[in-house]
């Protein structure tokens, strides 16, 4: 297993195997989770023949910044990260009043084809090990030189389609001996995969999941996104409703408004249903543009009138703020752009 993917106990038995002391271990995961080291070379109260051999034999995972752009209008900052095999991932830095939250990806392009998204458009290459999801954000710690106190994995990827990676990733994450951020400052969303979110409610985190709905009937739903013809709405809400039975954890509806298409009254009343069914929070999202797609964001007007209804039907609702809106905002933007200059220079 990559080692920077290993709880703490899982390294003590693998180093006691070769050897060592239970206290190395405990010295390696400091240097990997908590000093975010990029090399063992950087390990300096560890042997140098330890480090040597755990360089040979282990390839410490470290992503390597790519490009970085920043707006101009709020300082969020879009990451693009080279990973050990040549490919690519998003993360987006966003500072807040209440802290730093940073985004990142869980897969290397993404299957669920929904057709608003950029990220879909060049098909889904493989799943992120636990360290590569982690990395984005000691990469970015490192960077920034700031602490990140909220995570969302809401990047590239559907992360429960990447489900044992994404629970190792957690557990990680969340750990004391490492960032040790809170499971109630962690965001996972998901585009609906039934089985997948019951089985998360098993696991009774305490992390926020959030559905991206996006439409209010099977329909509708379908011409959006291609998981609804996989699972219907009841399915969907009757697994909503396990969720927060198991957890006691309120879900996220993630609703992004596209012009002409669910922005209307009926939609504003089928939302209000589906939410106040299970207690849900619903974000409203103005969806970003991409040039593939010929959607359109909902009319700032028809975005606070949407929003008036949901409230007047005693649902909990926000706007989300729309942050980067001058870069490469939208899941996947930054990535495409790389990967057309990369075939245009093979071209030329």
């Amino acid at each position: 297993m990559d080692i920077k993917s290993m709880t703490l106990e899982e390294l003590k038995t693998m180093l006691a195997g070769e050897g060592e002391k239970p206290f190395r271990a405990a010295q390696l995961y400091d240097w990997m989770h908590r000093k975010l080291a990029e090399d063992y070379g950087q390990m300096t109260n560890l042997p140098a023949a330890l480090r040597e051999r755990l360089k040979e034999e282990h390839p410490l995972t470290a992503l390597r910044p790519v490009d970085m752009q920043e707006s101009a209008i709020d300082g969020t900052r879009k990451f693009l990260f080279a990973l050990s095999d040549g490919n690519m991932v998003e993360s987006v830095w966003m500072k807040y009043k209440h802290g730093n939250s940073v985004c990142i990806s869980s897969q290397v392009g993404c299957k669920m084809g929904c057709r608003f998204c950029a990220s879909t458009l060049d098909g889904w290459e493989r799943n992120l090990l636990p360290s590569e999801m982690l990395d984005q954000i000691y990469a970015i710690t490192r960077i920034t030189g700031e602490r990140v106190s909220n995570v969302v994995v809401m990047g590239t990827g559907e992360p429960l389609d990447n489900y044992e990676n994404l629970l190792r990733f957690i557990r990680l994450l969340t750990d004391e001996n490492g960032l040790h951020i809170s499971q109630r400052n962690v965001t996972v969303s998901t585009c609906g995969l039934v089985p997948q979110m019951k089985r998360l409610a098993d696991e009774r985190l305490s992390i926020t999941l959030a559905l991206s709905l996006h439409a209010v009937t099977d329909e509708k739903r379908r011409e959006l996104m291609p998981v609804a013809l996989k699972w219907r709405l009841d399915e969907l809400m009757e697994a909503c409703a396990y969720y927060f039975e198991r957890t006691g954890r309120r879900m996220t509806f993630e609703y992004a408004l596209v012009g002409g298409v669910n922005d209307g009254p009926g939609d504003a009343q089928g939302l209000t249903a589906l939410a106040g069914a299970v207690g849900a929070h619903v974000n409203l999202i103005p969806v970003n543009p991409i040039k593939e797609r010929n959607f359109r964001q909902s009319e700032r007007a028809q975005i606070e009138a949407f929003k008036n209804k949901l409230e007047k039907n005693g649902i909990n609702v926000t706007i989300r703020r729309e942050m980067g809106r001058d870069i490469d905002g939208a899941c996947g933007q930054l990535r495409r752009r790389h990967i057309a200059e990369e075939r245009c220079g093979l071209t030329e």
